[in-house]
Order: structure tokens, then sequence, then C-alpha cells
């Protein structure tokens, strides 16, 4: 997956809005105001960082080369995932988790305004 990709499947999703909080080169994506995936534009090999469920993340660690500890955020709740070193198909599994996740926490209020989109 290459970052154009990448991008067009994350603002995709419903409730997504992508900014450049941090610096010119850092994307991140966020559903109603909450991030679940970001990247430096300016990296190469392109790699991104995604929410994860903690035990799960263990479990990519070990079986993906391509998958390390996130990279300047939470090691526990975030994976820093190269992209191209999985497959297109894990990528977009990844995505869809770390957005499922972010979603799972939202309030019932900010949920029902989710679904109203």
């Amino acid at each position: 997956m290459n970052v154009e990709e990448y991008r067009e499947y994350c603002i995709a999703k419903k409730g997504v809005t992508e900014s450049f909080p941090f610096d010119e080169v850092t994307l991140v994506f966020k559903v109603m105001g909450k991030m679940f995936a970001l990247c430096g534009l300016d990296h190469v090999p392109l790699r991104i960082n995604l929410k994860c469920d903690p035990d799960r993340a263990i479990e990519l660690r070990e079986e993906h080369d391509g998958i390390l500890e996130g990279w300047h955020m939470s090691k526990k709740h975030w994976n820093t995932v190269y992209l191209d070193s999985i497959s297109k198909d894990l990528t977009k599994e990844l995505i869809d988790h770390s957005y499922d996740l972010v979603v799972s926490k939202l309030t019932k209020k900010v949920k029902a305004e989710l679904e109203a989109l």
C-alpha cells in the first residue's frame, strides 16, 4: 500500500478528518476528533502508527518483522507498521481495527452523531 492508497482508505471511513496538528509532515486521521492513524510523510519506507488492542499488538509484533511498538506513542496501545513489509489486506485490517477501537470508546452521544452522518 502506498501513501495515497493509505490516505484514501482512511479518509473514506465515516466521520474521519485529516490534519497536520503536529507539523507539516505528520498526517493524522481522526474519527469524531479522536486519533486512530498517523504517519510521517517524510519517512522512507512509509510507516504508519495504528491503535491496537494490547494483546493483539504483542501477537502482531511477534508474527511480523515490520510491526513494531508504536514509535513516539504508547507502546502498549499503538503499533508502528512498515507498509512495505505486510500485505495490503493486513494493512486494511489493521486500519479497520484501529478505527473500530477508537469508535468503541466514543461516548453514546458522539456514537449517535457518527451514526447520523
